[in-house]
């Protein structure tokens, strides 16, 4: 049994002492943010300092989160992230509230521990098995030392009788080693999980807000779809009808004066046959019948066969997803493809979807010139707001010369 226990333990070790190296040097980036924050605190007193700390604060938000997954897969805990962002355009009073906020303070002790204790502990614990070869080294390498500058280690080492002693020294250090770095590395883990785990009230209050925000981009992008549709019909369907009504006028008229009346009727019919193509174009903008006839994966075939751009598709058990986020994929695909056929004068373009776990995956590339740029009211912008409104993220990447890479997420939970 004590066996086992000891094979477990010494199992465990390597990761364990690789944990606090991690540690170690991610202390030494805690360290530099946090002499960044603590020389920018006297600056709040000037305009620079207010616009300049915010930022800093969400470099602070990005590299605690990052610790929280490692901390979490290190724990097998959920440490979930924060969710607060600095909104565009956000006004003084809003860079102060998200700078000084109670996430930003348990950020910043977290940071302070990381930097000094976190740093000093694990620095000093991996010390030990160093010092446990340094030791035996001693015990060959003392006599080239100066006679007025003897290797002390961890006394002054001066004759082979104190050389022949190192060994003893050297297994005192490895067993110090083979103990205390298990210790220290849970102790490290413990306490940065303490510190890091965000509250029940702030979790709630991070939720309300997401919900907040995913409720205004929701009604942003059902006002827009109800103004492309009202767009799509005046311009469209009703100036149709309104042509049918005029050769049906026309047509009464001729009628009655005996003059020709098959012309106006079959004028009539071609503007009515156009408006009714115009009405199932509108239908099919609000919800592709494609969709429920071959599936996600079927209608975003036809899309990709539909590419005035070669483009391949790989969206392979996917499966069925909620008719609601299939919808919104199905016009994320299209609306990318459409600005790759129009603007990225590419060759080919490749879709990959697919799923992990709760959340869609949803990928456009093209090898076109780059340069795409999300502007209000365009096709990117539109994206954004479709997949905003499900707490998804949209991300671009589009640098001069190519290649453009569009990612969305989209929660797919039932």
């Amino acid at each position: 049994m004590n066996d086992g226990w000891m094979r477990r333990w010494l199992r465990g070790w390597l990761p364990d002492a690789r944990f606090l190296a991690v540690e170690l040097g991610a202390s030494v980036v805690s360290l530099a943010l946090f002499c960044v924050i603590l020389v920018l605190l006297p600056l709040m007193l000037i305009t620079g300092g207010v616009l300049l700390l915010p930022q800093v604060v969400q470099v602070l938000h990005a590299w605690s989160d990052r610790a929280r997954r490692r901390i979490g897969r290190r724990r097998g805990e959920d440490l979930p992230p924060l969710t607060r962002t600095l909104p565009r355009g956000a006004t003084i009073d809003e860079r102060l509230r998200y700078a000084f906020s109670r996430a930003t303070a348990r950020d910043a002790l977290w940071v302070t521990v990381h930097a000094f204790p976190v740093m000093w502990l694990s620095l000093l614990t991996l010390a030990l098995p160093l010092s446990a070869v340094n030791s035996l080294a001693v015990t060959w390498y003392w006599q080239f030392a100066p006679a007025d500058d003897p290797v002390g280690s961890p006394y002054p080492v001066t004759s082979w009788e104190l050389a022949w002693t190192m060994p003893l020294v050297a297994l005192a250090y490895a067993v110090a080693a083979l103990f205390l770095v298990p210790v220290v590395a849970r102790l490290v883990a413990f306490v940065s999980a303490k510190l890091l785990a965000t509250p029940q009230k702030s979790r709630l209050a991070a939720r309300v807000d997401a919900l907040t925000l995913s409720r205004a981009a929701a009604l942003d992008a059902h006002a827009a779809e109800l103004r492309r549709i009202e767009r799509d019909l005046h311009d469209g369907a009703q100036n149709r009808l309104v042509n049918v009504v005029m050769m049906l006028g026309i047509a009464e008229r001729a009628q009655e004066t005996g003059g020709d009346v098959l012309e106006p009727l079959r004028r009539a019919q071609d503007a009515a046959t156009d408006a009714l193509a115009g009405l199932r174009r509108t239908v099919h903008d609000i919800y592709p019948p494609i969709l429920d006839e071959l599936g996600l994966e079927g209608a975003l075939a036809s899309l990709a066969g539909r590419s005035v751009v070669p483009c391949t598709l790989d969206a392979a058990d996917v499966g069925r997803v909620p008719a609601a986020v299939e919808s919104a994929s199905y016009f994320v695909v299209a609306e990318a493809l459409t600005n790759v056929n129009k603007y990225s004068a590419a060759t080919r373009a490749t879709v990959r979807v697919e799923r992990e776990g709760e959340l869609l995956l949803i990928t456009v590339e093209d090898d076109g010139v780059g340069g795409a740029v999300e502007r209000p009211g365009g096709g990117l912008a539109g994206i954004r707001r479709r997949v905003e409104a499900f707490e998804g993220t949209m991300d671009l990447s589009s640098p001069a010369g190519g290649p453009t890479i569009l990612r969305t997420e989209l929660p797919c939970g039932s």
